[in-house]
Formats: C-alpha cells, sequence, structure tokens
C-alpha cells in the first residue's frame, strides 16, 4: 500500500485526535500498526493533544465495613490485636567539627583521618562532612560508626509444624556445607 496525500492527511488527523496506531490501522484499513508507526516517526509527529488513553485513576480505599463471622473457639483464644512495634531511639545529630582553618571538612579537604560522615543535602549550599577523627578500620568517627554499623538482630527458629524427611535431608546437606 503505498502512502498517498489523502491517506498521509487523515493519518495526521486521527493522531493528533490521540487515536492509538493500532485504532489508526483498523480505521484507515490496508495497514498495519507497524506501517502507521513508522508513517508517524517519519513524519515527525511525536507530539499528541490529548493522550491515546486516559490516565487510571488510582482506587480509593473503601471504608472497612464490619464483617459478622463465626469464630472457632480456637480463634477466639487467640489475641485481637498484634503485638505493639518496638520503635528505635532516634539518635541526636552528632555536629560536624571545624578543622583548623575554621571550615567544615568538604570533598576537597577530607583525608584518611577525617570521619565522611555527610551533613545535609548534597544538591544545596552548606553540605559538609562530619570531620571529626575516624579509626583506622572505619572511614567514621565512632559514633558515626554506631549509626552506621548496627548488628543483625537475631533470627528466632520457628518451631516445625511438619516433618518431611527429604526436604530435612537436604536442609542437612546444605549446612554441611555451609
Amino acid at each position: 500500500m503505498a502512502w498517498t496525500e489523502d491517506r498521509v492527511e487523515i493519518l495526521k488527523k486521527l493522531w493528533i485526535e490521540g487515536l492509538s496506531a493500532s485504532q489508526i490501522a483498523t480505521e484507515m484499513g490496508g495497514v498495519t500498526r507497524n506501517a502507521v508507526i513508522g508513517k508517524v516517526h517519519r513524519l515527525g509527529l511525536s507530539g499528541r493533544a490529548t493522550p491515546s488513553r486516559p490516565p487510571r485513576a488510582r482506587p480509593r480505599p473503601k471504608a472497612a465495613a464490619p464483617r459478622k463471622t463465626v469464630a472457632s473457639p480456637a480463634a477466639k483464644s487467640s489475641p485481637a490485636t498484634p503485638a505493639p512495634r518496638r520503635e528505635e531511639p532516634v539518635a541526636a545529630p552528632i555536629e560536624p567539627q571545624k578543622l583548623p582553618n575554621g571550615k567544615f571538612a568538604t570533598v576537597l579537604t577530607l583525608t584518611n583521618k577525617l570521619c565522611k560522615w555527610p551533613i545535609g543535602d548534597p544538591a544545596k549550599p552548606g553540605f559538609k562532612f562530619c570531620g571529626r577523627g575516624s579509626t583506622d578500620s572505619s572511614p567514621y568517627c565512632k559514633e558515626h560508626a554506631a549509626q552506621a554499623y548496627q548488628p543483625q538482630t537475631r533470627r528466632r527458629r520457628r518451631p516445625a509444624t511438619r516433618s518431611s524427611g527429604a526436604l530435612d535431608n537436604l536442609a542437612a546437606a546444605k549446612r554441611g556445607y555451609n
């Protein structure tokens, strides 16, 4: 199929109206979606007046309706509220230390002996580094190292509900190689 001037004008009109390439191909007949896309690119018709698909509306959360359920005797004995979450205390911010020249540490003035803890937003003026003395084994001072390197909490083992011989053997074999 050849692109005549009339068909190109129809293509332009439908594209500007916001139809998709598939819809335009169906409307015009005798062309494929890919042919429409190729011609649109060759003509430079990248912008549209309206999007081909309307934007999705975000689903609104529905108000929780009270449910009437019959609880089993086992369910009645379980607690109705979950255990409260343990919140971590927020550490007080540590003030940066000025260098001997009276300025704060920057990327250009950092050394191996200075704490490299960033303070502030790098994209905004006033960004600096802590600048306190760091240890040989850490790029941070003692206080910032305590914030950066926190001990991993111990995992609690779940009680086995059902023993599967093959799975137990596989787990034991895996533990032996680690």
